[in-house]
């Protein structure tokens, strides 16, 4: 693209907000504009507002660290600046469903990593490659904001990462029943083992909310439009239990699923690594070329050795087998700040500004 998209960060200062910084710094369609934040962080320089709490593994880039970080409510001021932002805050759920709607109706499309819209029934929450005929819903969103430009897309939380892409790629097969286990990694709370000490060497068997969301999330994805609105699916029955475990990044989940149809293993293979979609097809920026693998070992996937496939943004499975109440069961495993949080985000924003709901301003 001959000029690159003016973009906001919504919540900068925060791990989320961090990690938009890290992937839009040499984006080659989208340009950080500015930065903003809370109140209290308002009027610092991003370094200062920072302040010694910078989560991510490589250095703050320098271009952002004298930035001046602006009061997000500040929202005619931010949104004459940017063709649209990433909101990445945190805040009341009604909060962010106010100050996402604010943007919107300033004619500036908002793409979110939070949870506070997934569920208004004209907001499209997308997996850019399994349900992008999501974003036509975006249509009957500007006519109830009253926008011409405007609107709200977000993306699903980061648990449903790890098992919802191999469901889907094995979807011809009619799954019924699924039981996921999800073991999630501290960042997903937004910290790091510094922040959280009592998470080292421990497992945590609740997160708050985590365990509605993942066996929610993905009959809305697989849903469809019906007047104006997102209609979930009815099935596949999901049950999950959501475990925080002592890893930085990468969620890990143990799927057991029954299908109408029971495929073979070398079916189920074949249909996991050939998988690909939208994004695949109009060579995205951040598309993983392979959206899954598939591992062969026995011992794989692991969190350090797949959570970075394809620079985090691709999904790993491995140790598919024959179970002895369900059909099968596997292990699945997604980067959750990069293919689960903000990389999701991106993508999401790549997809609109390909098809054309994102413009210039």
């Amino acid at each position: 693209m001959s000029e690159k998209f003016k973009v906001g960060i919504l919540g900068a200062t925060g791990m989320v907000g961090q990690r938009f910084i890290t992937l839009l710094n040499d984006h080659p369609w989208f340009e950080i504009t500015l930065l903003a934040a809370s109140p209290r962080s308002a009027g610092q320089t991003y370094e200062e507002a920072v302040n010694g709490r910078w989560k991510m593994q490589v250095p703050m880039p320098e271009k952002v660290k004298k930035m001046n970080v602006l009061d997000l409510n500040d929202v005619d001021n931010i949104a004459s600046q940017v063709d649209f932002v990433f909101c990445a805050v945190n805040m009341p759920k009604d909060q962010i469903r106010e100050i996402e709607e604010k943007y919107a109706k300033a004619e500036t499309p908002v793409v979110s990593n939070n949870s506070a819209h997934r569920w208004t029934p004209d907001v499209p929450m997308v997996v850019p490659e399994i349900n992008p005929e999501h974003l036509e819903v975006i249509d009957f969103q500007k006519k109830r904001l009253g926008t011409k430009r405007g609107f709200i897309a977000v993306k699903p939380n980061c648990s449903i990462q790890a098992y919802t892409p191999a469901i889907n790629a094995l979807k011809e097969y009619k799954p019924t029943k699924i039981l996921a286990t999800t073991y999630q990694a501290v960042s997903g709370a937004g910290k790091t083992f510094k922040e959280w000490p009592e998470m080292v060497g421990n497992v945590i068997p609740f997160i708050s909310g985590e365990e509605e969301k993942s066996e929610k999330e993905p009959l809305r994805i697989w849903g469809h439009i019906e007047n104006g609105v997102i209609v979930p699916a009815k099935s596949p029955l999901i049950t999950t239990q959501c475990v925080r475990v002592p890893v930085l990044d990468g969620h890990t989940a143990a799927v057991f699923v029954d299908f109408k149809e029971k495929p073979t293993k070398e079916e189920m293979i074949e249909k996991l690594r050939s998988f690909s979609g939208l994004p695949q097809e109009l060579k995205l920026p951040s598309a993983p070329e392979h959206f899954i693998q598939y591992c062969d070992e026995d011992d794989r996937p692991q969190v350090k050795l797949d959570a970075d496939y394809e620079h985090g943004m691709g999904v790993s499975v491995g140790r598919l087998r024959e179970d002895t109440m369900f059909q099968w069961k596997f292990i699945g495993l997604a980067h959750n700040t990069l293919r689960g949080a903000a990389g999701g985000a991106v993508l999401i924003a790549e997809l609109l500004c390909k098809l054309g709901r994102i413009e210039k301003k």
